[in-house]
């Protein structure tokens, strides 16, 4: 094939390129400047797609000027009274008056809580972690601020005033390489000296139909002969990249690949992690419907008797605007650039939430005034026009 992209039909991979008995799985697709995608090699399986990420190296920090606040003031007790860590730990970095960088430091522990040696009614952390850095940039802002977030908490975290040793340079991570099995190449492939740059592992499903997307880098390694016979070839990538699947969330890619979900509630009984992959496999473009004019107005009914945590309610919330294994939003801000159009439903419109006492109950507690999730995203829902009815 040297036709320049794949060709899509409604969502659909026409299969046109593949005569062979073994199942159809994966695409390797260079993307160029203007993303654009053309067809590298088609492939019936993938050895390296579910990893672990690689663990950042311990190292000690000093949190200065802290005052521990809400849910995170409770997991620091906790973890005082026993050898217990605090869990990953969400750091925000502010320039002035808004946040710029997001950090995660890794099993968090405390060494040491000392007084701050400018305000008795602060302290300095000393911890132990494991450092993530901001994707975008690991450079200071002008006027840094800083505030931690507890495990489960996304809002109202703790300010302090600074981080020894956040701001340093960091080896990257070794790469993780990535096997293609029983690949048929394309001549735009085989006819390439060079095959530097990027592209994506297009994931099908059973019916052709692209699943997912796997943005990596597209250094070959090695081009050999298929383990599964001569008709093929196997490619390994020197990156597989680090939007790969984590193992523990094959379960929810399985159920994908059989026929995208068209039962209510199917992602109910996995946990955060599980669900958080349930949302990431429902925001892939292939899966959109066709463009067209937004709805608005009409009723719409909330299943709530599962939501009891932030991806939780997002499936729930896409399910009852758009139906099983739609995407409207995963956190505040996207749930927003959901609500101002083009996802297909578009307010004013009514939302009766059943079971809210559930949400209520889970995203109560360790808040003091502070809005909960639940009453910011009834809050949000009420200031686009949706009239929230709660039962």
């Amino acid at each position: 094939m040297t036709g320049p992209l794949l060709e899509y039909a409604g969502g659909w991979v026409k299969r046109h390129t593949w005569q062979h008995a073994l199942p159809l799985r994966f695409l390797l697709v260079a993307v160029d400047a203007d993303d654009e995608e053309q067809l590298w090699a088609s492939c019936t399986a993938a050895e390296g797609l579910f990893v672990e990420p690689p663990s950042p190296p311990r190292e000690v920090l000093t949190v200065r000027g802290c005052k521990p606040d809400g849910a995170f003031k409770e997991a620091l007790a906790a973890a005082e009274a026993s050898y217990q860590g605090l869990g990953d730990v969400g750091v925000d970095v502010w320039d002035g008056d808004q946040p710029v960088q997001w950090w995660t430091l890794k099993d968090v522990a405390v060494l040491a809580q000392l007084p701050d040696s400018g305000d008795s009614g602060l302290y300095d952390l000393v911890i132990g972690a494991g450092v993530v850095p901001d994707a975008d940039s690991c450079r200071p802002p002008k006027a840094p601020g800083f505030e931690l977030f507890a495990p489960g908490q996304t809002v109202g975290g703790s300010r302090c005033s600074a981080i020894d040793g956040l701001f340093r340079s960091r080896p990257d991570p070794a790469a993780v390489p990535l096997e293609l099995i029983g690949c048929e190449p394309t001549e735009l492939l085989l006819g390439r000296a060079d095959t530097s740059g990027w592209g994506r592992l297009l994931v099908l499903d059973r019916d052709g139909a692209v699943m997912a997307a796997v943005a990596l880098g597209l250094d070959i390694a090695e081009v050999r002969p298929s383990v599964i016979g001569a008709a093929f070839v196997d490619i390994t990538l020197t990156d597989g990249g680090d939007e790969r699947p984590l193992p523990a969330v094959r379960p929810i890619w399985d159920r994908w690949y059989e026929s995208p979900p068209a039962e209510p509630n199917l992602w109910a009984p996995y946990d955060s992690q599980g669900r958080s992959a349930w949302i990431e496999l429902s925001t892939h473009a292939w899966r959109t419907p066709p463009p067209g004019p937004d709805l608005s107005g009409g009723e719409y009914h909330l299943d709530g008797r599962f939501v009891t945590d932030h991806p939780g309610l997002h499936c729930a919330m896409a399910e009852a605007l758009l139906g099983p294994g739609s995407y409207f939003g995963r956190e505040r801000n996207a749930f927003s650039d959901c609500l101002c159009g083009g996802f297909g439903v578009v307010p004013p419109f009514t939302l009766n939430w059943h079971d809210s006492d559930v949400a209520r109950q889970a995203f109560a507690g360790g808040r003091g005034e502070r809005l909960t999730y639940f009453e910011e995203v009834v809050r949000l829902l009420e200031r686009y026009g949706v009239t929230v009815v709660l039962r």
